[in-house]
């Protein structure tokens, strides 16, 4: 039996490579005497590791930063894996031995995580220490423990819980990871995500990790203009439709023509991370033109006004309009949910499918 080709997806997400380079190249600017790495768990924040790594590798990023196991063996196959660190650690035995036979570093988190990879054996690893988000991370009071100074530490490293404000937490985080650094002896340390690049040389140490910023969110002012769009969520308009006056749209008729109007049926809904927040304030765009959402988003569907754009029928490409920033506000969504939430439906692959008709 012969297997039909798969046909391309309705969705798509467009990656603006060059726009990507230049993040993480501005962001290790920004980072002065530190190098900046990457973080790609979540897929690259929703954007696509497969795309995402070697892009940022050809850019120079060295030192890449997953959340769970399974994104770590997706990792490896794009870059060496002695340079991925694995945040939520060894929480199993098996979790030590898969990093042992994988070959990247596990980031510990607790004393039971220590002393589980020195069972298996130690080797290369990262330590998190809590110095204030109290999520994941050694608690200050363990920093003294026989068990830290048998550990073979590339990267001792912390988190910023309020890097995006201007708040009195980031120099008290900053002077607790300064007594870190006196204490616990390793290759480098880091204390930086994105926002915290922002916060100035005091806050660099040896390595950033920044995240968002990378994927073109802007989470402080000095950012702003520095940090350019990379993401550009595309949609098929599966059907055009001619309203008359008092035509209602979607479900519970939440929109009513008052005239005679023309509009789309885009194949994207919050099935895919556009979500009810949408419904009668979102826009796309075609042409230069902004076309606005009419009526409820539901799951696999969302209706558009194509009066301004008569141009567009069926078979064609719209954007969703998601700068980040501007999204975020018009949502009420975090910027990392915008990123996060583009379901699996997107085809990321640069953006190379071309339109149907």
């Amino acid at each position: 039996m012969t297997v039909a080709e798969r046909p391309p997806s309705p969705l798509r997400l467009r990656l603006d490579r060059a726009a990507l380079a230049g993040n993480w190249a501005a962001l290790d600017r920004l980072s002065g005497a530190a190098r900046a790495g990457a973080a790609i768990k979540a897929d690259a924040y929703g954007l696509g590791a497969a795309a995402v790594m070697p892009v940022l590798a050809e850019a120079g990023c060295r030192d890449w930063f997953v959340a769970h196991w399974q994104e770590a063996a997706e990792a490896v196959r794009h870059v060496p894996a002695a340079q991925i660190a694995v945040l939520h650690g060894p929480m199993t035995d098996a979790d030590a031995a898969y990093a042992k036979a994988l070959g990247v570093r596990p980031v510990l988190n607790s004393l039971p995580q220590v002393q589980r990879w020195l069972t298996a054996g130690g080797g290369p690893c990262d330590l998190m220490v809590d110095t204030g988000i109290n999520r994941l991370g050694l608690a200050m009071a363990d920093l003294g423990d026989p068990a830290i100074a048998a550990l073979e530490i590339d990267c001792c490293m912390s988190h910023l819980a309020s890097a995006d404000e201007d708040s009195a937490q980031n120099a008290a985080q900053l002077a607790r990871f300064r007594s870190v650094v006196a204490a616990i002896p390793a290759q480098r340390y880091s204390l930086c995500n994105s926002a915290g690049i922002a916060l100035g040389a005091d806050y660099h140490f040896g390595l950033t990790r920044p995240g968002l910023a990378l994927y073109g969110g802007v989470p402080r002012r000095e950012l702003s203009g520095v940090i350019a769009q990379v993401a550009w969520p595309e949609v098929a308009v599966m059907q055009v439709r001619n309203l008359a006056a008092g035509d209602a749209v979607g479900y519970n008729a939440t929109f009513v023509a008052p005239a005679p109007m023309r509009v789309g049926v885009i194949a994207v809904g919050y099935a895919d991370g556009y979500l009810r927040c949408w419904s009668g304030k979102g826009h796309v765009l075609h042409g230069g033109e902004r076309l606005p959402v009419l009526g409820r988003v539901s799951m696999d569907m969302t209706v558009v006004d194509l009066e301004a754009a008569p141009g567009c029928g069926e078979g064609d490409w719209v954007t969703l309009d998601y700068d980040p920033v501007a999204a975020a506000a018009a949502s009420g969504l975090s910027q990392y949910e915008l990123f996060t939430l583009l379901g699996r439906r997107f085809a990321r692959d640069g953006g190379t499918f071309s339109p149907t008709r």
